[in-house]
């Protein structure tokens, strides 16, 4: 694929198939229960449940993707929720579905998305040279962006209003091609470290904490993404009720919600695209921080200005920097820490990370119920705010270089 290698194909291709079914799931879950409960409470549960596997289970799938083959680990993860979504889908079919069922089905996604995406971004350096990862990442991104977005948010509007169990059955097709396509890609993507079968997992967990908390930048990247995830967890979890149905404030059609996150994505794919371009003129890190920036004001364009003529554009905006952030802060650190430690040190970044997702999407519901959502929104753009200026000054303006393990572990002991 335009010189990255056929297993770069195979896994790219069951990327943009997973991640397909990712977004049919992220917006189908939360209009399905929007159709049985108007309580915001309850309606951010669906991405609580989303997300709490992330809080759970981060450590330890981190460090089974450094113990065991990544590829083999991501193809179960894949299995696993194609049979899940398979049995939900049957009782969808037979008019069993309710919204507990709905909870435990994303929940039970959840989990198993922990250990395939852990591994992925584990796998992909073993996939491609180093001085490729960016442009890999870029193309996995967009893949990923696409298919969350671009293609599966307008798929699940229209399934939701036709055929409901199919927000189940069509993903469970799709991890099922996805784990297939994986067996693809040759070579094997286990990393030559005996000692591993016989260290302790608590262990290897402890070395990977301890990594990232003695490295300046990717300590002071992750604790700002997590308050950024925490906030944004929130937000979105009740937008869905300040945009769609007739008592919201922008009265949008369940349909055409999923419009406004195909717009997301045409603008993520392209900011995923122009990322390495944009960092190579202002340098990465502060393209990164004056990503988060942007999205961070944009944030308050629906309170401020309630109206599709604002709300789709914004979106597009929204997909620009959130995808350029993303591919840049993942390649980042894909470059910054050692490969023997990639899984687990990506896995508790990611901890950080996104482990407050889970607490922030509860909270916007519970705050919404006494405050209003106006005050949730305007609450996580104040959020977001205040970690981009924490963090604006902490990062370097050079673009980061690939490190080998002694040139990680001394960068770690000057900055101490």
């Amino acid at each position: 694929m335009s010189g990255l290698g056929r297993s770069f194909a195979f896994l790219w291709s069951s990327t943009a198939l997973s991640n397909l079914a990712d977004g049919v799931l992220k917006i189908g879950a939360p209009l399905l229960a929007v159709s049985m409960t108007r309580s915001p409470t309850l309606v951010s549960l669906v991405g609580a449940a989303a997300t709490l596997p992330w809080l759970l289970l981060a450590l330890p799938a981190g460090a089974i993707a450094d113990r065991a083959d990544r590829r083999r680990v991501m193809v179960a993860a894949n299995a696993a929720r194609a049979a899940i979504l398979a049995a939900v889908t049957l009782l969808a079919s037979l008019g069993l579905l309710d919204l507990w069922i709905l909870l435990a089905a994303v929940l039970a996604a959840g989990v198993t998305e922990v250990f395939a995406d852990v591994s992925a971004q584990a796998v992909l350096p073993m996939t491609v040279p180093a001085d490729h990862l960016t442009r890999a990442n870029g193309r996995v991104s967009s893949a990923q962006l696409v298919g969350n977005d671009f293609a599966g948010a307008p798929v699940a509007g229209l399934l939701v209003g036709v055929l409901p169990a199919a927000v189940f059955g069509a993903p469970a097709l799709l991890y099922g091609a996805a784990g297939l396509l994986l067996l693809g890609m040759r070579g094997a993507y286990r990393l030559p470290d005996p000692r591993s079968e016989r260290r302790p997992l608590r262990r290897e967990i402890g070395e990977a904490l301890r990594y990232l908390r003695s490295h300046r930048i990717l300590r002071s990247l992750a604790i700002t993404a997590g308050l950024l995830n925490l906030a944004n967890a929130a937000y979105f979890a009740v937008l869905v009720l300040w945009a769609v149905g007739d008592g919201s404030m922008i009265g949008l059609e369940p349909g055409h919600y999923g419009l406004m996150l195909t717009a997301f994505g045409a603008g993520a794919v392209l900011g995923s695209l122009l990322s390495g371009r944009a960092a190579g003129i202002f340098g990465e890190y502060r393209t990164l921080a004056g990503a988060w920036l942007i999205s961070s004001l944009l944030l308050l364009v629906p309170v401020a200005a309630p109206s599709p003529w604002t709300l789709y554009p914004t979106a597009v905006l929204w997909g620009v920097v959130g995808a350029a952030g993303n591919v840049l802060v993942i390649s980042a650190r894909q470059r910054l820490i050692p490969a023997e430690l990639l899984g687990r040190v990506n896995s508790a970044y990611r901890l950080v990370g996104m482990g407050g997702m889970p607490l922030g999407a509860a909270l916007g519901g519970v705050v919404a119920e006494f405050a209003g959502i106006g005050a949730v929104l305007t609450g996580a753009a104040g959020v977001c705010l205040a970690a981009v200026g924490l963090v604006w000054r902490t990062l370097p303006d050079r673009i980061s270089r690939p490190l080998t393990s002694e040139a990680a572990l001394s960068d770690i002991s000057k900055q101490r």
